[in-house]
């Protein structure tokens, strides 16, 4: 079930497939989705949730897996993909497609008032505390503190916001 809310604003280029297991996507009030974003259900039974004011810049990509979560006033940079999902993979003797997936780690939490550079990749079991930046490039697993900046590879905090 898709929801958007009257005063959100989803480009015509943008491509959100509904959930044909049931799970929700909800695009809160006065936020926004840019051309080329794609949010596919995938990979869980985990709902895609916005708040309000969240602006999601072009060739983004969710994957619902075990779910998305998003506070208000977070802003996603360009080229950004969301994967709280695992592929399963131990068994040798099968094809990984055959695999199925791991148990979740949580999906993905974002609080409000978060930066995400432009070409992250947010993995499942990311835990992105109120008013954290994450620099371009950055790869995201586990949880981040609040107000502090992060990049790098490996991801660590390089500065705070004061």
């Amino acid at each position: 079930m898709i929801e958007i809310h009257a005063t959100a604003k989803v480009s015509h280029l943008a491509d959100i497939e509904d959930s044909v297991r049931g799970t929700r996507i909800v695009v809160g009030a006065h936020s926004v989705i840019d051309s080329f974003v794609k949010v596919k259900p995938a990979g869980g039974t985990g709902d895609l949730v916005l708040g309000e004011h969240v602006v999601i810049n072009s060739g983004c990509v969710l994957y619902t897996g075990n779910g998305i979560r998003m506070g208000n006033s977070v802003a996603i940079a360009a080229n950004c993909t969301f994967a709280p999902v695992n592929h399963a993979y131990a068994e040798r003797g099968r094809l990984i497609r055959e695999q199925g997936f791991q148990a979740s780690k949580g999906g993905i939490v974002i609080e409000d008032d978060v930066w995400i550079g432009a070409n992250c990749v947010l993995l499942d079991g990311a835990v992105l505390r109120q008013g954290c930046v994450v620099g371009a490039g950055s790869i995201v697993r586990g949880e981040l503190k609040p107000y502090t900046v992060y990049a790098g590879h490996p991801l660590r905090a390089v500065g705070a916001r004061t």
